[in-house]
């Protein structure tokens, strides 16, 4: 009897745990979730997974790097080679955290960390040196190689990516509380909020108006 579709079975464990634990992290936040129902969704059993991951929150922070860490490195990978216009760089690592993060459940992680990092410093300190602090020096480091190259203003750095990440991490949290609800609010169209915002951000941002 073959092993083939065991082996495959068993590589593809900790990906289905951490597509699992994804799904009812965002359904029922960090704390009430239970590793049990991990396991039970992903298919295996509770000492299975400890097998992979020894708690919920090693758990956790291996869901943060699958669907964040991972995504910030590869932004990063990208702006290192890219020989372009800084404009155009600043611009595709916007819409595709959008697309990659903001529009599916890793969006979630973020409303976790919001609610609930007060009552889970450790959580929170990975949170901060995993994704916060890595976007920070990606979006900073884009923004003072435009004012380098003499296309973008000087305009601060700290406080530009500030402003850059606000409005989506608006639409992230509210996609994922009030949206959620499907609630008769105002309609957030995010992929034209993000090009409004990028719009007008890169309006402020250049050295020489658009069109000259």
């Amino acid at each position: 009897m073959s092993t083939a579709p065991r082996q495959r079975r068993k590589e593809a464990r900790p990906q289905e745990l951490l597509a699992a634990a994804l799904t009812l992290f965002v359904e029922k936040g960090f704390a009430a979730t239970r590793t049990e129902e991990v396991a039970a969704l992903a298919g295996v059993s509770k000492g299975t997974l400890y097998l992979y991951y020894p708690s919920k929150e090693e758990l956790f922070k291996a869901v943060i790097r699958e669907n964040l860490s991972a995504r910030i490195a590869e932004a990063v990978d990208l702006a290192a080679q890219h020989q372009g216009s800084v404009t155009d760089l600043l611009c595709h690592v916007m819409q595709a955290w959008w697309q990659q993060v903001g529009m599916g459940p890793a969006g979630g992680i973020s409303k976790i960390m919001m609610a609930e990092a007060r009552n889970f410093p450790d959580l929170a300190r990975f949170y901060v040196d995993e994704v916060v602090q890595p976007i920070h020096r990606l979006l900073g480091g884009l923004i003072e190689r435009g004012i380098a190259s003499g296309e973008f203003r000087p305009v601060p750095p700290t406080e530009t990516v500030q402003v850059l990440i606000g409005p989506m991490l608006h639409m992230i949290l509210y996609q994922h509380s009030l949206g959620a609800c499907r609630l008769h609010g105002p309609t957030i169209d995010a992929p034209a909020v993000l090009a409004v915002q990028v719009d007008l951000i890169l309006r402020g941002l250049l050295a020489k108006p658009l069109g000259h």
